[in-house]
């Protein structure tokens, strides 16, 4: 059992710690010195930081004209980094919560995900659109949902979700640089933040110089021979986790990290199912019409006979996330039920 190695292109030597947040303001830090064009707008991320703690800094380092308050009005401050980036800028526009796409929808999807397409490749929307996702904090079923499925789901979009601070530095430098919209999402419970639950995984070596991960590239960060398990942000925690204790029964499993859901590493999948022969996914998203059903796909659409067992999916039902915290842990892709499917799968 090794933990792999993910190739990157970098510059610099040394590393420093850092929290998954600070990566992220690094990455965005690092951009903005390098390329005038960068910029970053949205609700509270001036001399407040950001919420989650993602621009914190950045306003009094950059100025306000390059780090913008905006009112709440995400409809319009989404339109006006869609023409800045038409215009050959680079902006960042962060949405509060993924749970807020409802009321400004039509300019994600119907501009900023299709310009390039209606004009024929002719214009670049070279923007990225940043946004935090996830519950267990009791935030409420407005402010606790993933939906990465259903960004993934519209076409004309890139879809990364990092899990740690050396990914969220990486993928945000190679998502400011693609010319297409990125949409970045990060977990709550991935950053690292003191008023939120520990997770020691959330601080991590990052070096110290600019470097990028690759959109699209998977990352094992677990091998293993018995049963394979794809996930993404919060849930490689929640995986990993539920590997190490399996690992003292005998059980050897596999974790993959998605890191980006579009492009989606088909690829790396079908090597560890090839493998292991037993498929678990992992995600916090809705089950129905969503990401563990596409990964499922691809073992069945290629070659179903790898499979030895029935491929099992840990999701949140279709239901609103409770407020309650022990509801919400019930709902949540937690250990406890990643265990149980890796049990369920590897003794069919």
């Amino acid at each position: 059992m090794t933990i792999t190695e993910t190739p990157t292109q970098e510059t610099g030597h040394g590393s420093h710690r850092l929290t998954t947040a600070k990566a992220m303001v690094e990455a965005i830090e690092l951009e903005m010195e390098r390329d005038p064009s960068v910029f970053y707008l949205g609700e509270d991320v001036g001399p407040y930081g950001g919420i989650f703690s993602s621009t914190a800094g950045l306003q009094e380092r950059f100025g306000k004209d390059r780090v913008i308050d905006t009112p709440i009005s995400e409809s319009a401050f989404i339109g006006l980094a869609i023409g800045a980036a038409v215009e050959g800028m680079r902006p960042i526009a962060e949405l509060m919560f993924a749970d807020f796409m409802g009321v400004c929808l039509d300019q994600i999807y119907n501009h900023m995900a299709k310009i390039h397409f209606e004009s024929g490749g002719h214009v670049k929307v070279p923007m990225v659109l940043t946004t935090a996702v996830g519950g267990g904090y009791s935030d409420g079923a407005q402010h606790s949902q993933c939906l990465w499925g259903t960004f993934a789901h519209l076409p004309g979009m890139k879809v990364v979700v990092p899990s740690n601070p050396y990914d969220a530095k990486g993928l945000m430098i190679s998502a400011i640089r693609d010319d297409n919209p990125v949409v970045y999402m990060f977990h709550k419970g991935v950053m690292g933040l003191p008023w939120m639950v520990k997770n020691p995984r959330s601080t991590g070596d990052v070096p110290d110089g600019p470097y990028t991960v690759p959109i699209g590239e998977a990352a094992v960060v677990r091998e293993g021979s018995d049963a394979t398990v794809v996930t993404l942000s919060l849930s490689v925690h929640h995986a990993l986790d539920a590997a190490e204790s399996l690992a003292g029964q005998g059980i050897d499993a596999e974790v993959i990290d998605l890191r980006s859901l579009v492009p989606l590493d088909r690829e790396t999948i079908l090597r560890s199912v090839s493998k292991t022969g037993r498929l678990v996914v992992v995600d916090e998203d809705y089950q129905s019409f969503g990401l563990s059903g596409e990964v499922s796909a691809t073992i069945t659409d290629v070659d179903p006979s790898m499979l030895r067992s029935p491929v099992a999916r840990v999701c949140n039902p279709d239901t609103p996330v409770p407020y309650a915290h022990a509801l919400e842990y019930a709902v949540l892709p937690r250990q406890d039920r990643i265990e149980a499917a890796i049990h369920r799968v590897v003794r069919a």
